[in-house]
């Protein structure tokens, strides 16, 4: 019908286009604000109050898994 032509411009545009998409897409420049906007969104600067809280809260943690661990031995030992 179209001859070979015909269908080699077919199969460079079938190829081309989606090839083109994906290199147009995937430039960092196109999307970095939006993702510098939705990382700040999920994960927002630290608040220097709670991560006194959080560490405390191991630090109290961990000393009472010491004394239960310190209790233990004492236990097995007698």
């Amino acid at each position: 019908m179209g001859g070979w032509k015909l269908e080699v411009f077919r199969m460079a545009v079938y190829i081309s286009f989606p090839v083109g998409l994906f290199y147009l897409f995937n430039q960092p420049s196109f999307f970095e604000d939006w993702m510098m906007e939705k990382r700040a969104k999920i994960f927002p600067p630290s608040d220097p109050k709670a991560l006194k809280i959080l560490e405390d809260y191991k630090a109290k943690m961990e000393l009472k898994q010491e004394n239960e661990w310190i209790k233990a031995q004492n236990s097995k030992q007698l």
